[in-house]
């Protein structure tokens, strides 16, 4: 439903209604799919935040650049970047269209990296695109706030599970330049982003993505909070779970940049697993060092 393969979509290059967004940095979209357009999730931010993962709260600024790319309501959007070079810039693009109400999106499975393994064909030149007539219809329901969370975590949560997107090392409590605190969100799960990438860039099969998140708790009638630094790897985490079938899932946009500037937000560490990866990384230094 949320997932186009590379035959499907070059089977469908040149349709009218058909909007292609490149999500990768302005430097890889040198080489492109036919027709896509270029734009980054940057764009979309809020220019007088702190917190660089909250979206811009001006709704019109946001549909006059989805409109410059050509998008109405009726396009079928595909987005792709390269899942091996990015933080799943694609998820946070698909997160942002659903919150706006965008009901026609797809992910491209295996994105750039499977494009060009097949030999399929690209362009050079900028796409110069129609301008759209796109219209938001904001769905609240996909996204939560920092105050949201933090009156959330004040009550039991037998229903609700909080999912952290980044790398075990951050989750444990890593320090960090240009971050207050380390540590995560009490209660959460620990599922980095990118485990659910197979090594040509596709997505592991849906039962055993099922699988890794319920061995971890997160079951599909329960609530999912997703978070990570800056909203964008949380949000390749939202598009799984949707993909998966988990129709209760939100993202913290604010995510760690937000929350970790708050020190009323609680926050804790784990430090058994902290000095578990902190070994590991020595030991494989050490190995790795001339003798």
């Amino acid at each position: 439903m949320y997932l186009i393969d590379t035959d499907t979509l070059f089977h469908n290059l040149g349709r009218d209604d058909l909007v292609i967004i490149d999500v990768r940095g302005a430097g890889a979209y040198t080489a492109h799919i036919p027709g896509a357009v270029h734009s980054t999730w940057h764009e979309y931010s809020d220019p007088n935040a702190t917190a660089r993962g909250l979206l811009d709260p001006d709704v019109a600024r946001l549909e006059q650049r989805l409109q410059a790319l050509g998008v109405n309501n009726s396009s079928d959007v595909v987005i792709y970047s390269n899942p091996f070079d990015n933080w799943g810039d694609e998820g946070r693009m698909f997160w942002m269209l659903q919150y706006l109400g965008h009901r026609k999106v797809k992910v491209l499975d295996g994105g750039w990296p499977k494009w060009t393994l097949e030999q399929r064909p690209y362009d050079h030149a900028p796409a110069r695109p129609v301008p759209g007539a796109f219209r938001a219809d904001v769905q609240p329901d996909v996204s939560v706030t920092k105050q949201e969370l933090k009156q959330l975590l004040k009550q039991p949560q037998s229903n609700t599970v909080i999912v952290d997107a980044r790398s075990v090392e951050e989750y444990a409590g890593k320090e960090l330049d240009g971050l207050p605190r380390p540590g995560h969100i009490p209660s959460a799960v620990n599922v980095p982003w990118n485990a659910f990438l197979r090594q040509d860039a596709t997505l592991k099969p849906l039962p055993v993505v099922r699988e890794m998140f319920h061995a971890l708790g997160v079951r599909e009638q329960r609530e999912v909070i997703t978070y990570c630094l800056g909203g964008v790897r949380s949000a390749w985490v939202y598009f799984v779970l949707k993909l998966a079938g988990y129709e209760h899932v939100k993202n913290y946009p604010g995510s760690w940049w937000e929350w970790s500037r708050d020190f009323a937000a609680p926050a804790e560490k784990d430090m058994k697993l902290l000095a578990q990866v902190t070994r590991r990384a020595e030991e494989s230094k050490e190995s790795k060092a001339p003798s």
